[in-house]
């Protein structure tokens, strides 16, 4: 029986902190923030290892050649169990997903876990492969969304999936290293993705100003309204922080990409874009106006960054 220690290995156990920040982004977004949503999440997870289980199940031959120490090629983990325990993450994740958010939830979940395996066994190694793996992404934003309006969490789901794009571009020369116009593309994506994470909330109608008599306690009055307006200032800034955040690290790990191109420095890179993901969900949840929650979701990218000295998220 293989170990605790394997099984996390072989699904990137620490890689998961990245996932439910999409289904928070989405559910913000979308207004559809509740008690649901930390079961919806955790759906999502499932869904995610259930994809690095069969991806080195599919990869099982390859990793043999170029990278024999994973759970499968050094006989750690057997194919049979690998192949298993990503059917049986893939029915629990859609299980769960239908039973805490109904149909509409369940509408999303079984496509992202088709297009999940689609992935691993027929579109990863093709043009289409950074392409399908993005949509995933964009998937799991709106599984977060299906319980409120969707179409709410559109841009944030585009604004994943570009970034998804990216990561998995870059994925591809792990092993090989690059050129130098690969991370270009991808530091150029990255950009565009930060500047559209950035955006501001979108400003609601304000009440029409009352005119209010003298009182003894207006100054107390002025006070309140100016807490509220520094409030107001800080949670317009916040998405545009945490955005700034996520670029410049993923940013310049690509930018030492274009600098010495190797595959060492590919690996680093893609791992940056995974552990750094959770800063770039918390703009977008602060950018629908859930600041401290998007705070949170920001908070799981220093410890993503720090298990994955443990066990790679590549």
């Amino acid at each position: 029986m293989p170990r605790v220690a394997d099984l996390a290995e072989l699904v990137r156990a620490p890689a998961a902190l990245s996932v439910p920040g999409d289904v928070v982004a989405g559910a913000a977004a979308a207004g559809a923030l509740g008690p649901r949503t930390p079961a919806i999440a955790a759906a999502s997870v499932l869904l995610y290892w259930a994809g690095m289980a069969a991806n080195d199940w599919a990869d099982r031959e390859l990793d043999a050649v170029e990278r024999p120490e994973r759970p499968i090629p050094s006989g750690r983990v057997g194919p049979g169990l690998a192949v298993g325990l990503a059917a049986g993450l893939t029915a629990a994740g859609v299980g769960l997903a239908a039973a805490a958010g109904g149909r509409r939830a369940a509408a999303v979940a079984v496509p992202l876990a088709a297009a999940v395996w689609g992935y691993d066994l027929a579109a990863k190694n093709t043009a289409a492969g950074p392409v399908v793996m993005a949509t995933c992404r964009g998937l799991d934003v709106l599984l977060g969304a299906a319980g409120g309006r969707p179409m709410r969490a559109l841009p944030a789901a585009v604004t994943v999936a570009a970034h998804t794009w990216t990561v998995t571009a870059l994925s591809r020369r792990e092993v090989s290293g690059t050129d130098r116009a690969l991370p270009l593309r991808t530091l150029a994506g990255t950009a565009l993705v930060a500047a559209s994470a950035a955006l501001p909330p979108a400003r609601r109608p304000r009440p029409a100003t009352q005119v209010v008599p003298t009182h003894p306690a207006r100054s107390t009055r002025s006070s309140t309204r100016a807490g509220r307006r520094v409030l107001g200032t800080a949670a317009t800034a916040l998405p545009g922080v945490l955005a700034a955040w996520y670029a410049a690290r993923y940013g310049t790990a690509q930018a030492r990409v274009v600098a010495e191109p190797t595959a060492g420095r590919v690996r680093t890179a893609v791992g940056t874009g995974i552990t750094g993901l959770p800063a770039l969900q918390g703009a977008l949840t602060a950018r629908s106006g859930a600041g401290l929650l998007g705070l949170a979701v920001a908070a799981a990218a220093p410890l993503g960054r720090r298990l994955a000295r443990k066990v790679s998220p590549t």
